[in-house]
């Protein structure tokens, strides 16, 4: 976990541009909503202007795109071409889901790729896709209800790539969607890591972690079971959860009161990183 310590320390190290920090911090810059690594020579941001992570996939998740200046994604002296192809082509079109008759398109050998992100990017390929890709969606859900409710205005007819990638994972707008049941959804900051809580105006659906493999999967089956769309926002049991979380990691609570529905194994126990 990055202490405030820490981020002070970090962002001395970016205006520095010292090199030694190479590998340990990414920065978001909140204005541009691209991500740099240390050592990046374009102008410095304020610093309540950054966001400071440990691995670029956090970064990624968080909503945050590679800069085109410092090439974040790219190791300091050396990335191969295929690495440099892939992610141009993520970038091109970042909700894609990626299958195999796309490598082929591009004359590129799936494992040839999954073993070249893991070794310079320490994720692979299709990890890194799906990172871009729900940090995409996860960027209306840390905005909050303003952003939604402005692009609900407009019909959701913008091909604007963070709404396509909201769609598609969260489902159709509520514009659409008819009188079908409204969930929503929050970022919720915890020591372990980001979350996602889905939830009524009543009870919690779903409460996971940012980066757990499937998870888009899991939203899309909740909203099939529940013949629900899911915008960003707060709600009671949201909050609810929030607190209880930030008790819990600080060894306050020991048991959680927030009222659930248990949907199959759609909710997950909110210890389960303990």
């Amino acid at each position: 976990m990055i202490t405030v310590e820490n981020k002070k320390e970090f962002y001395q190290a970016l205006i520095d541009k010292k090199p030694e920090y190479e590998g340990i911090f990414f920065v978001g810059v909140k204005t541009t909503g691209v991500f740099c690594r240390p050592t990046c020579p374009a102008r410095k941001p304020k610093y309540e202007n950054c966001e400071f992570y440990e691995t670029a996939e956090q970064a990624l998740l968080a909503s945050y795109r590679p800069c085109k200046r410092c090439q974040p994604l790219s190791h300091p002296n050396h990335v191969s071409e295929l690495v440099q192809k892939l992610v141009r082509a993520v970038e091109e079109n970042p909700e894609k889901r990626w299958k195999d008759k796309d490598f082929q398109e591009l004359s590129v050998d799936a494992s040839t790729a999954r073993r070249q992100f893991k070794k310079r990017l320490g994720m692979t390929f299709v990890e890194y896709a799906r990172a871009r890709r729900m940090g995409l969606a996860m960027k209306q859900i840390r905005a909050g209800q303003a952003v939604i409710d402005a692009q609900l205005s407009t019909g959701y007819e913008s091909s604007s790539g963070f709404r396509d990638a909201f769609s598609r994972i969260m489902g159709a707008a509520p514009a659409r969607a008819g009188q079908s049941k409204i969930l929503k959804a929050s970022w919720l900051d915890t020591r372990l890591g980001p979350m996602i809580a889905i939830a009524d105006e009543d009870e919690l659906y779903l409460l996971e972690f940012v980066d757990r493999r499937g998870l888009e999967r899991e939203v899309e089956r909740l909203r099939q079971r529940t013949k629900s769309a899911v915008i960003p926002g707060y709600t009671k049991p949201i909050r609810s959860i929030e607190n209880e979380l930030s008790d819990y990691y600080k060894g306050e609570l020991k048991a959680f009161n927030t009222p659930i529905v248990l949907i199959g194994s759609l909710f997950k126990r909110v210890s389960g990183k303990s």
